[in-house]
């Protein structure tokens, strides 16, 4: 059984995703951050680095944002073979000149924002991306037959120069709702559109022209169509929201519950779990453990065989240490939504097969994460090399 517990304290909201009772995500709001990743802005043009081929752009912000030439220029699908044209960056944009910018990157303490030219507006079934005639479909829809339905579907009623990524989430539904859901989209973004010429015209930038949704809808687009049974809240506010959300979601059969104001406290098991979700050492089942830092550029992933001292076969229990981590780090990767670049330091291993399988594990494994996932390989020194899409901007 899947359910969601949003508990709502003083200062900030804790956002939980159980599975039987086992926490399988961890999200956390704080009232002092603000988190604009997703929000799209007219911004101002401030100064352009001709030797970078970027920019950096005012969205109103109290940092300017970035932008790279690639954010600018038209997307191309890659299985075209079409290259980009070959253009600089002070013949694109000019300083002073309004962009239509979307946040893809949220500021950090060292970093400001980065943002894209390439607009996409996220939906319940899909996810419209203007200025392009990319269609692509979810990897987890593995059916043939289903994606030449779902790809004759999109082109069926995606105007000119309009693309989408078809989630997963629209397996097997009707050509009419996908249809709907394709019309709600165009309809945000024509009044994008509106609100960025009527800005471009009367200097009225930079400006705020669409708000992201926050991490509890997000979670909601993901999850209604996904065995969802329960929502618990401890707050009016919420409670009053997620009632209107499942509303226009058209949803009945998701329970949502307002408990007492400290609904956590009674819940022993799950408040363990919260702590060891927080952890930097993570214990194995077999004794072995990982290690997990992030830093700015990537995270680190440390795995280690610390207790275990296996079999008389050297190879045979490094594998064994290996594999097990390998499980509990898709798992951690998921639970504390870390995103980006992702570098495992596993016990190394002789055995060329033995490495084989520990991708294959991983890839496994993986699969059963909601977001976009690409395990890279193992590198000349070793490390395994893996990109994950963060779902909530943690």
């Amino acid at each position: 059984m899947k359910e969601i517990l949003i508990n709502q304290s003083k200062d900030k909201k804790q956002i939980l995703l159980l599975e039987d009772g086992n926490l399988v995500e961890k999200y956390e709001e704080n009232k002092d951050i603000q988190r604009i990743e997703g929000n799209i802005y007219i911004g101002r043009v401030e100064n352009v680095l001709q030797g970078m081929q970027s920019a950096f752009v005012d969205i109103g912000q109290e940092k300017n944002t970035f932008i790279h030439l690639r954010d600018i220029l038209p997307k191309i699908d890659v299985k075209d073979g079409i290259k980009k044209q070959d253009k600089k960056i002070k013949e694109v944009i000019k300083i002073g000149m309004p962009l239509l910018v979307q946040v893809k990157r949220d500021f950090t303490e060292a970093k400001g924002a980065k943002v894209s030219t390439h607009i996409s507006i996220n939906s319940r079934f899909i996810v419209l991306m203007p200025n392009t005639t990319i269609i692509t479909i979810s990897q987890k829809i593995e059916d043939e037959k289903e994606k030449n339905r779902l790809t004759e579907i999109a082109r069926k009623y995606l105007p000119e120069n309009f693309g989408v990524i078809i989630r997963t989430s629209a397996e097997k539904q009707s050509e009419d709702v996908i249809r709907n859901d394709i019309e709600v989209a165009i309809q945000k973004w024509n009044n994008i559109n509106r609100l960025f010429e009527e800005g471009k015209k009367n200097n009225n930038f930079p400006k705020l022209v669409y708000k992201s949704h926050n991490v509890i809808k997000k979670l909601l687009i993901d999850l209604v169509d996904k065995d969802l049974e329960k929502i618990t809240v401890n707050s009016e506010e919420d409670y009053e929201y997620l009632s209107k959300v499942l509303k226009e979601f058209n949803v009945n059969n998701i329970k949502l519950i307002k408990e007492k104001t400290n609904f956590m406290e009674d819940r022993l098991s799950l408040k363990e779990q919260i702590v060891r979700a927080e952890k930097r050492k993570v214990w194995l089942k077999c004794g072995g453990f990982i290690t997990i830092d992030k830093t700015e550029a990537l995270t680190a992933i440390d795995v280690n065989s610390g207790k275990y001292t296996g079999t008389d076969n050297v190879e045979s229990t490094i594998y064994k240490v290996n594999k097990e981590a390998s499980i509990e780090i898709a798992k951690q990767l998921k639970l504390r939504d870390i995103g980006g670049i992702v570098i495992i330091d596993y016990i190394d291993m002789q055995s060329e097969e033995n490495k084989l399988k520990i991708i294959s594990t991983l890839s496994e494994e993986l699969k059963k994460d909601r977001t976009k996932t690409q395990v890279v390989g193992f590198s000349k020194l070793n490390l395994l090399e893996l990109t994950r899409k963060h779902i909530c901007g943690n």
